[in-house]
């Protein structure tokens, strides 16, 4: 026991440098340049006389005057233009009053240019990242700081690996493939910690993943989907990435969002063997499995309709346009974008299917002992 808590220990502290080693590991692709300077600034006054309204939306230009709150340029008060385009998801209006981030370029303390970004909000994500941290600590304790450790260590493995391999032309298919398999891994072993149940929430999540990768491909080629559905992929193209298949980026993409719902699954189905096998250890493994498998139909039951409701979210406004403009369902599930997302929807939902009776099989004999008294 006390060589299992010492080994779980060590595979904290290993995931811990890794994160603070991806953390400091460069993308590979420009950041700020030296000569600009972001700031925290507070609106003090906004001009808008050359603001049009048209019904809900605004067009023209807004100008506003800020006050710097940091850095070089801290107590300036600068001028600002904040152009309008008329497009309500991109536009961004200020009042006085308000915080924005706004980026300087200056010399000798003078500024030059000011451009502002959009409305300042680190410190209010910063409280609401700490606010979850809290309770999570609070409610799980050790387990929360080892939880907390996996969702940082993941959200450093897609900022500082995933993305840009796929900028630099990496089949995404395959790198999302490995990044799966990475962050399985470690959260599954930071939860569990390295023992046989975990194994067995590892190899069932990889099971489906890989089911999920495999019916996304052969599914996306009969759906004629291209991944240019995809919000902002087509202006990747734009930019000067032009080798970068959008197709794959999509079609990985499906089986990447559905991983952690498939870990639920397998973490849920071989934490309930592992329970039933410590209080009834004289089990056999064919029980085992057939409780692991009613544990996974309860679990499969719900989490398909989790998956329908996270997914339904990105498109809720689109289907209402829909529903008020009378478009039969016909038209809508053959076209291109909603066909997008039923393929998410339901290969994401086939994967989470397959974790269940794998990981069952693969809890019952990982986790029950191989004894000569198996029940017929």
């Amino acid at each position: 026991m006390l060589y299992q808590i010492k080994r779980d220990k060590a595979f904290v502290l290993l995931v811990a440098l890794l994160s603070i080693f991806l953390y400091f590991l460069p993308t590979g692709f420009p950041t700020q340049d030296d000569d600009y300077v972001r700031s925290k600034a507070t609106v003090l006054l906004v001009d808008n006389e050359n603001v049009h309204q048209r019904g809900v939306v605004k067009t023209g230009v807004q100008v506003v005057t800020l006050e710097v709150m940091n850095g070089p340029f801290q107590g300036q008060k600068i001028e600002a233009t904040n152009p309008l385009i008329g497009k309500l998801e991109l536009d961004k209006i200020f009042q006085v009053g308000d915080t924005a981030l706004v980026v300087i370029k200056g010399q000798a303390g003078h500024v030059e240019v000011a451009n502002l970004i959009d409305h300042y909000r680190l410190d209010v994500e910063a409280f609401l990242f700490g606010l979850f941290a809290l309770f999570l600590f609070w409610y799980a304790r050790w387990t929360g700081v080892r939880a907390l450790l996996s969702f940082v260590f993941t959200i450093l493995v897609l900022w500082k690996v995933l993305w840009p391999l796929f900028l630099k032309g990496w089949d995404p298919i395959i790198i999302s493939l490995l990044a799966v398999c990475i962050i399985v891994g470690c959260v599954t072993f930071l939860v569990t910690g390295i023992t046989r149940k975990g194994l067995a929430a590892f190899l069932g999540t990889m099971s489906g993943a890989i089911g999920a990768c495999l019916l996304a491909l052969i599914f996306g080629k009969m759906f004629k989907v291209h991944g240019a559905v995809v919000p902002y992929a087509e202006t990747l193209l734009h930019v000067g990435f032009s080798q970068i298949d959008l197709t794959k980026i999509f079609l990985a993409g499906i089986f990447l969002a559905s991983s952690g719902a498939m870990m639920d699954v397998a973490v849920d189905i071989a934490v309930s063997v592992a329970e039933l096998v410590e209080k009834k250890p004289d089990i056999t493994r064919k029980e085992a499995i057939a409780s692991g498998m009613n544990v996974g139909r309860a679990v499969v039951g719900t989490m398909t309709t989790t998956l329908l409701l996270a997914y339904s979210g990105s498109f809720t406004a689109l289907m209402m346009v829909f529903l008020a403009q009378g478009t039969p369902v016909i038209n809508i599930l053959n076209l291109t974008y909603i066909a997008a997302e039923v393929l998410h929807t339901l290969v994401g939902s086939l994967g989470v299917v397959l974790v269940a009776p794998f990981t069952a099989v693969l809890a019952g004999w990982l986790l029950v002992a191989d004894t000569a008294k198996e029940r017929q």
